[in-house]
């Protein structure tokens, strides 16, 4: 992901990000707002937006990158839902950031605010208008945008069922229901990297879930709001989102969040253990910036061990096998791995005697 070329800044894709502090990331274009989906170039991110954080000089010119990715959620006049595209996006940058040498963090995050209605979301979770028997929909991938899409006129008439009845009409009746946000959890869960969550407004159902997965969290004092809306839709995240949950802030108020799906705000979830802290709205990005960039310049072994060593109680064999295998990583960084592999090649005995047994 190293830049050996000028970087012109990238357009604002929400209100609290500031252009001047990253880049876009070369192989995963933005789509334009507004254009039409049959006239994006072949994998432009739509749902997503992927940026490398870097350092310019005073006239913007582009000067060195930082080890500090922003992924962020870029459905904000629908709270920032998912829908499958959405997902395989997000899946698809958060791989990127993991099998990137020179990236230590990662920030999640959600742009906005909504152009409707001047709301802020970090994500609401599942698109419920999309949502089938057998999990969340695809949609034609040559449909018109939805009558709330990004792009569209500010003071455009807003009608709930026309919106409802438009997304299902865009329904791909070929292709089978998804559930992969489930796979996004694991990747951030065994990405041996930090993953940060920035929440700008509402972290609601899947959304929610997610922000218990990250390793970190930050929220808006002013606009951010938790709900786990799953017993309100018929819907429940029985893994990560409500284990790591009682982990985090009790198993009884965890039962209180899941059972009750009352909202609660930044200043209580920080009190609960939900988030880090609650700072003000207009310091979020960059105090996530800040916690990003303090982990990324700790010793990468050391907090790649760590996270995975936190996670390991929780995660059974899955995570002895996560863990096992970055330990099995750092024993063929020893002279005594090198010498056991040369031996091997060179077809003789290995010659241990200078490796004493450490106690």
């Amino acid at each position: 992901m190293n830049a050996t070329s000028a970087h012109p800044l990238p357009r604002q894709v929400s209100e609290t990000f500031s252009p001047a502090r990253w880049r876009e990331v070369s192989g995963f274009p933005h789509a334009e707002a507004g254009t039409d989906p049959s006239q994006q170039r072949a994998q432009a991110l739509t749902d997503i937006t992927y940026h490398r954080g870097c350092v310019r000089s005073e006239d913007g010119t582009w000067l060195r990158d930082l080890p500090v990715v922003r992924v962020a959620f870029n459905r904000p006049e629908v709270r920032n839902a998912f829908r499958p595209r959405t997902v395989d996006e997000l899946y698809r940058v958060l791989d990127h950031a993991r099998m990137s040498g020179d990236v230590g963090a990662v920030i999640l995050t959600g742009n906005g605010p909504s152009p409707r209605d001047g709301g802020w979301a970090f994500s609401s979770g599942g698109d419920q208008r999309i949502r089938g028997r057998d999990g969340y929909r695809y949609e034609q991938e040559d449909s018109p945008q939805s009558p709330t899409a990004a792009g569209e006129s500010e003071d455009r008439a807003y009608s709930h069922e026309a919106d409802v009845a438009a997304a299902q009409a865009r329904l791909d009746t070929a292709r089978a229901g998804r559930l992969h946000i489930l796979e996004v959890q694991r990747l951030i869960r065994t990405m041996p990297k930090a993953v940060i969550a920035a929440v700008p407004g509402w972290a609601a159902g899947g959304g929610h879930s997610l922000n218990v997965v990250c390793d970190l969290s930050l929220a808006s004092i002013e606009h951010a709001r938790f709900k786990q809306t799953d017993a309100d839709v018929g819907s429940f995240d029985a893994g990560y989102g409500s284990a790591l949950l009682a982990r985090q802030v009790g198993d009884k108020r965890a039962r209180e969040i899941f059972f009750l799906a009352r909202t609660y705000d930044a200043v209580t979830a920080e009190r609960w253990g939900v988030v880090n802290e609650a700072v003000p709205h207009a310091e979020l990005e960059d105090r996530a910036l800040e916690y990003a960039a303090t982990v990324a310049g700790k010793s990468p072994q050391a907090i790649r061990m760590l996270k995975l060593a936190f996670n390991l109680a929780d995660d059974g064999l899955a995570g002895q096998q996560v863990f096992a295998g970055e330990a099995t990583r750092l024993a063929y960084m020893t002279d005594e791995a090198v010498e056991g592999r040369d031996a091997f090649l060179q077809r003789r005995t290995p010659d241990w005697s200078s490796f004493p047994y450490y106690f």
